[in-house]
């Protein structure tokens, strides 16, 4: 008999094996918009509140990743000062915009806004302020989290110009650990991070294929990186807080 680790791990195998199944189109209309954004010298920003915070993070200063992404990271919304209070106020109206003021998102930039149960109020206004100032928004949450949880609020998918589903199931936990139903494993980050790091890769190689430079960092710990980096760095941290 498989142990539950080993049930956790086929399953998210399984998920992230087919994620890109029956999307395909969203996934290229986001690698197009990502691909005009870096060509262009715009930049990528990634948003999300409570664990979906991860993601942004996951994209930041990342060897191999994208020098031209900005997280947006902001501790009301972030768990390590407080998860309850974190948890209450990115349900709270009016926070986006507050958030966002101190990024200059744009025409021709990208904003990528994670949130898997879709619904809360900040990730569902951030995708709204990124709309108006003229960002391509792309969603990347669940629908059949979002759809269950809805109960009559705007979801996250309704306001995005790309939507990705990272297809969890309601309440984001994989498998049954207990007779009563009680369910562990959640599966968002993971297929999340996975989500963010195919397209970049796939934007990467465009641009390459294209006759450019690819502006990915490497480790600091390979041959040729502090100087490969501090081009890149130089290059974006009077856009980039927190570089």
């Amino acid at each position: 008999m498989n142990s539950m680790a080993e049930t956790y791990l086929a399953e998210a195998a399984e998920r992230l094996g087919s994620i890109r199944t029956g999307q395909e189109s969203a996934f290229a209309a986001a690698t197009d918009t990502m691909q005009r954004a870096a060509a262009g010298g715009r930049l990528i920003y990634l948003f999300g509140t409570g664990h979906s915070h991860m993601l942004a993070e996951e994209g930041h200063y990342r060897a191999g990743g994208l020098a031209c992404i900005v997280p947006v990271l902001a501790a009301t919304v972030m768990l390590h000062e407080g998860a309850i209070a974190g948890s209450k106020l990115e349900r709270t109206a009016g926070l986006a915009e507050i958030v966002l003021s101190r990024y200059p998102i744009g025409t021709g930039d990208v904003l990528i806004v994670f949130s898997n149960s879709g619904v809360n109020a900040v990730p569902v206004e951030a995708a709204r302020v990124g709309r108006a100032r003229g960002a391509t928004v792309i969603a990347v949450t669940s629908q059949a989290y979002s759809r269950a949880a809805a109960n009559g609020r705007t979801r996250l998918a309704d306001v995005a110009d790309i939507v990705i589903d990272n297809r969890a199931p309601p309440g984001d936990a994989l498998i049954e650990v207990a007779p009563d139903g009680l369910r562990a494993g959640p599966i968002s980050t993971v297929v999340g991070a996975a989500i963010l790091n195919a397209l970049c890769v796939e934007v990467a190689a465009r641009l390459v294929a294209a006759g450019g430079d690819a502006p990915v960092y490497v480790s600091a710990n390979m041959p040729g990186a502090a100087e490969r980096n501090a081009v890149l760095v130089a290059r974006y941290r009077a856009r980039n807080p927190h570089l």
